[in-house]
């Protein structure tokens, strides 16, 4: 009666795919910053503009993924409370 959860962990190939592939991404965006054909003041708005967005995406994914682990706690708590309750049930004695 117990299903305890099972942790879901990513293997080494998915973790080292996602660093690769922020790599490339970052360093693309910041060489297309780099190579552009304009004032400097231009590039540096850019440059601060896409720091400013990969923060707020690691931000964003913290915040989903407390939420996401919140839920699983919680869920843990009602399934401990219901299986105290069918545990300490008799159904053999009358009220």
């Amino acid at each position: 009666m117990s299903d305890t959860p099972v942790k879901q962990q990513s293997t080494t190939a998915f973790y080292g795919q996602a660093v690769a592939s922020f790599g490339v991404a970052l360093t693309a965006t910041a060489l297309g910053i780099y190579n552009l054909h304009t004032d400097a003041w231009v590039r540096a708005f850019l440059g601060i503009a896409v720091l400013y967005l990969v923060t707020s995406a690691f931000t964003l994914a913290k915040v989903i993924r407390d939420r996401q682990e919140a839920g699983q706690i919680v869920s843990r708590v009602d399934q401990a409370r219901l299986e105290k309750i069918l545990a300490e049930h008799d159904p053999f004695t009358k009220l």
